[in-house]
């Protein structure tokens, strides 16, 4: 799994500041704007949070890339629905050899490990079969409507790979880009950063946590799960462990604004 945030809101906290104080500001945009030092925006966001003024957060926005994930991976993080997806596509990109992600569990077990390797190594076997023998039908199918022999091929492997593409397992690897305003990052983390969430959505939560804690600290000082600031929000489902969660994530913000402090020098 490898995260990396490629693009985000230039001085994200400053811009907040300056959506939320031109609702009450009568002044121009760039006196408002040029105004605001580090410092004062800082405040400003600060006291946004503690007003639950959210609205104005979703002027920035955070992209990042995912890579080394899989397609299971894939189904949970679309849920979040405030969120730009583009992904690896199946349709397109044939899998000549295939990448998967192996659970943590099954990886500790050998013969856990064993059974499910063979059967990656059989979903790929059927997967260039069935590409195979639905390549072969339609290259003669394009070559009959007169395209090339180049044409027919590179139509005729789409074609194949549309469907062959069904037998490929949940583990298979995909890599995405994926872009969030603030407000959905926030929503995100509490949900994703919690023990109780999937292992591998949760991995790739903590590091996005972790690259956007270090651009703009204050905006996502109480990031994290619900556990983090407030009470445990999952009731009788709760995983006990919220003081060891509350240190955790209380080191992943103090480091975070260690890196951001020295990027600022």
């Amino acid at each position: 799994m490898k995260v990396t945030l490629i693009a985000n809101t230039p001085n994200p906290e400053k811009t907040i500041a300056c959506a939320a104080k031109l609702c009450y500001a009568n002044t121009t945009i760039d006196e408002l704007y040029d105004g605001l030092t580090d410092d004062k925006s800082a405040s400003f966001v600060e006291m946004l949070a503690g007003l639950g003024h959210e609205s104005p957060i979703e002027h920035a926005s955070f992209t990042f890339g995912i890579e080394g994930v899989s397609r299971a991976f894939l189904a949970q993080i679309t849920r979040h629905r405030i969120a730009s997806f583009s992904v690896q596509s199946q349709r397109y990109v044939k899998k000549d050899k295939l990448s998967y992600i192996i659970p943590p569990e099954v990886e500790a077990n050998d013969e856990a490990k064993a059974l499910f390797k063979k059967a990656m190594d059989d979903d790929l076997k059927t997967y260039n079969e069935l590409t195979e023998i639905l390549y072969k039908r339609h290259y003669e199918d394009f070559v009959k409507v007169g395209n090339s022999e180049k044409q027919a091929q590179s139509m005729a492997e789409k074609k194949a790979i549309e469907d062959a593409r069904f037998v490929l397992p949940n583990a298979c690897d995909t890599q995405m880009i994926v872009t969030m305003n603030a407000r959905s990052l926030l929503n995100f983390f509490k949900q994703r950063c919690c023990n109780r969430a999937q292992w591998e959505i949760k991995a790739v939560a903590d590091e996005m946590l972790k690259l956007v804690c270090e651009v703009a600290p204050t905006l996502f000082s109480s990031a994290g799960p619900s556990c983090y600031k407030k009470a445990c929000s999952e009731g009788r489902m709760t995983c006990g462990q919220a003081v060891q969660v509350r240190e955790l994530y209380t080191q992943i913000h103090d480091n975070a604004k260690i890196i951001h402090e020295q990027k600022g020098k």
